[in-house]
């Protein structure tokens, strides 16, 4: 039994090719429109080709690559009717989640989601933009689990994912956009806490209102990134 435990948790090539990639598009160490060869990643990783094109294939199905026959891979623009489509399902799918975190929310789920804000607030005193990202999904997670549709996250997460990327160009300093987030969750919380099922909805919201003027400004500056 414990080799099989060791050979599920043991990452395929598939899965160390598809990390790296997922990591340096969302972080923006591979910009829109950079263009990336399959075969020199499969050098780069000591790979054949075949493990590369199954992780292009994973991250073109999450709308991060795009694949043309006869034509350089390139990592996919972003697509200002997608941005839209996604923030749309997330943030019905959140408000139906945060009325029915309210509802069913007990003394412990409050301890739980304080618990949360407590471990946001130690990374913000550090600056560390890469772990408040990690605990912001694990935030949301438990506010499913709250108001008991754990399946809700996975949508929630696809859709964060989507747009991932504008968040790192944030106009704001990462210290300052950390805070105004950690706000936001607050704020959240001690509406679901209260019971106030229509006040945690307002503030989860304004919460997911932060990224407008962040897209606007992008694509002023940067048109180049965004579809034609």
């Amino acid at each position: 039994m414990a080799s099989v435990v060791r050979a599920r948790d043991r990452k395929t090539s598939v899965d160390v090719v598809f990390d790296h990639l997922y990591s340096s598009i969302v972080k923006l160490e591979l910009l829109p429109g950079d263009k990336i060869s399959e075969a020199e990643i499969a050098a780069q990783f000591g790979v054949s080709r075949q493990p590369v094109r199954d992780a292009f294939s994973r991250l073109e199905n999450l709308d991060l690559l795009l694949i043309q026959p006869q034509k350089a891979t390139e990592v996919k623009r972003f697509s200002l009717h997608e941005i839209t489509k996604s923030r749309f399902v997330r943030a019905s799918v959140e408000a139906e989640v945060l009325r029915r975190a309210a509802k069913e929310a007990t003394p412990a789920d409050g301890t739980l989601l304080d618990a949360c804000l407590a471990q946001q607030a130690e990374v913000v005193a550090t600056l560390d933009f890469e772990a408040f990202g990690k605990l912001d999904y694990e935030f949301h997670e438990t506010l499913c689990k709250v108001a008991k549709v754990e399946f809700a996250f996975e949508v929630i997460s696809f859709e964060k994912a989507n747009v991932d990327r504008l968040c790192m160009l944030s106009i704001s300093t990462k210290e300052d956009r950390m805070e105004q987030l950690l706000a936001d969750h607050t704020a959240i919380a001690d509406c679901v806490k209260a019971g106030d099922g229509e006040g945690a909805v307002a503030a989860g919201m304004i919460h997911l209102s932060r990224l407008d003027a962040t897209i606007q400004k992008i694509c002023k500056d940067n048109p180049d990134y965004f579809e034609a």
